[in-house]
């Protein structure tokens, strides 16, 4: 079956983007501001009558080349009404290579939001220990609203192009309104390209079409592993269907409860530790001039330089396009999650970007290939997260996080809407209803031991959020992994190893075990990924947002 495509719903205009220039002409008098109090976006109540379950999707595979086969499975467009409309969503797996061996399917969960799921099985198959290829059909899966599964569309790529090119690495004192404005338009944008299906992408209906897959592949119990945001949808299903676990891992785990509820609280410290992690490259870079190259003695400041020369005089790019300083953060943002093994080839970048050298991987804007996975990463947290409505409040938090986090805040905190911690201008004005979010607890009382991993120096999802999860949930083990970068599965030899005897063989690492065989900075700039790393951007040049695991096997 094809899959399903939102025709856009035109939307009256619901006043949004006045009501945000309104609401920043009071704000900048001082004046208190009840602008969005006409914006009407609570959760609408449930019915009290419990629907009957959905149907449990017929998959029909068909090979897709490279021993992969491909199915289409259709599940409810809205689980208060499961007999209704359907989505289709995009799955691939590929059987297990020893059938003597098999357990069961492994289910392989991407970060994001927005990233595809298919696309991981398939770039990261090879590269999996052999205990898993030979123990499980590794299964993935495009969420609702991503990739092959009805993506949804917000900005169009032109007006995304606009929106990065006018961003700037270093904000002026008055960045704030505009940004407002700007996410107001983004928002209109996804009512107007997918006003049906901006309500039914939250993560709680992720959780239910994964019980659904679990339930066409023929398995009892689910076997799961996700990284980042992947973590999370996993916190989600087990905490609705905690019986229902086999074995779950958890890497590069969020702390639920602030995601979902303290907003606030999660972006600020992802701010924190973005902010912390490329401070401690520069503090390398002072101390290790030669390995690092960029600088001249003081990295910091040349760094500080560096944005605000990109934002007066951009560089022009191989195709003709503007890389400034909001481009060099944008890629910064994403780059120092490969840990200390990249830190001579991100030192590098940073001396080429000095010399206007565009040949720079940080100097390359983001484009049509990003632009699909940031729109899902927006809605998707807009409709997960419980922001506040108080425009006076965002104004508060998103200043404070911009001076808190200077090296690479101020360019998220008050560019367009693209990537996690900048979302919060977008969702505080959000106009869609989100029955799709989930708002239970997170103790997965009665599941199977459940891994959780954190890293110390993780960038993208920090190390306390792990441990959070680990005391939330009724049944985990924390595993840590000492070490710079973002998750560990792949990336740690030790976590590796820790993670496959609990996949294939359900035996738990002791809770506070620790591993710390992270690779270590390189003298110079590698030509190839090193054993156990991945180095995406370097490997697969202009690649965006390819999620790799990297060879530990």
């Amino acid at each position: 079956m094809t899959t399903y495509r939102y025709a856009p719903r035109r939307t009256s205009r619901l006043r949004l983007v006045g009501a945000a220039v309104t609401a920043l002409v009071l704000a900048a008098t001082g004046t208190a501001t009840q602008a969005m109090a006409a914006q009407d976006t609570t959760r609408q109540p449930q019915s009290a009558k419990t629907p009957p379950p959905p149907p449990v999707p017929t998959l029909t595979w068909t090979d897709c080349q490279g021993g992969y086969e491909c199915a289409n499975a259709d599940v409810p467009l809205d689980y208060r009404e499961p007999g209704g409309r359907k989505i289709t969503l995009a799955v691939v797996r590929k059987k297990a290579a020893d059938p003597a061996k098999r357990k069961g399917t492994l289910f392989m969960q991407p970060g994001g939001p927005g990233n595809s799921g298919v696309d991981f099985v398939r770039n990261n198959y090879d590269d999996l220990p052999a205990a898993l290829r030979e123990s499980f059909d590794v299964f993935g899966y495009d969420v609702r609203g991503v990739g092959r599964s009805s993506a949804l569309t917000c900005f169009d790529d032109a007006r995304y192009t606009k929106a990065v090119t006018d961003a700037k690495g270093v904000p002026g004192p008055d960045a704030f309104g505009p940004a407002l404005s700007e996410a107001a338009e983004f928002n209109q944008a996804c009512l107007d390209n997918s006003g049906g299906l901006l309500p039914y992408v939250g993560t709680e209906y992720v959780a239910r079409d994964i019980d659904l897959l679990r339930q066409a592949l023929g398995e009892e119990q689910l076997t799961y592993y996700g990284r980042s945001f992947g973590a999370y949808i996993g916190t989600v299903y087990a905490s609705m269907f905690p019986k229902r676990v086999r074995a779950l891992t958890l890497d590069g785990a969020y702390d639920p409860y602030k995601y979902a509820y303290r907003p606030y609280a999660y972006d600020r410290a992802q701010y924190l530790a973005l902010d912390g992690s490329m401070s401690r490259f520069l503090d390398w870079c002072a101390a290790d001039q030669a390995a690092c190259g960029f600088g001249d003695g003081d990295p910091r400041g040349a760094f500080e330089q560096l944005k605000k020369d990109l934002d007066a005089n951009p560089v022009t790019t191989a195709n003709g396009g503007k890389a400034n300083g909001y481009t060099l953060v944008y890629r910064l943002m994403f780059n120092i999650n490969e840990g200390k093994v990249i830190w001579p080839s991100l030192g590098a970048a940073l001396k080429k970007a000095q010399a206007r050298d565009n040949t720079s991987f940080l100097l390359r804007p983001p484009s049509p290939a990003s632009y699909d996975f940031l729109g899902p990463n927006v809605v998707v947290e807009c409709v997960d997260k419980e922001y506040p409505k108080s425009l006076r409040k965002l104004q508060r938090n998103v200043t404070a996080n911009a001076k808190d986090a200077p090296l690479l805040g101020p360019a998220m905190a008050f560019g367009p809407p693209t990537y996690d911690h900048q979302h919060a201008t977008a969702c505080v004005q959000w106009p869609a209803e989100t029955p799709s979010r989930y708002d239970g607890s997170f103790r997965a009382k009665g599941s199977a031991p459940i891994l959780v991993l954190g890293t110390t120096g993780d960038p993208d999802t920090p190390y306390q959020d792990a441990v959070a999860l680990s005391r939330q949930l009724d049944n985990a083990s924390l595993l840590t992994f000492d070490a710079e970068g973002h998750t560990a599965f792949g990336r740690s030899a030790c976590a590796t190893d820790a993670v496959v005897n609990y996949l294939v063989d359900q035996v738990v690492p002791a809770s506070g075990t620790t591993c710390a065989d992270e690779t270590q900075p390189p003298s110079s700039t590698p030509k190839a990924a090193p054993p156990g790393t991945t180095l995406s951007e370097l490997r697969n040049g202009v690649n965006e947002r390819v999620e790799r695991i990297g060879d530990a096997s």
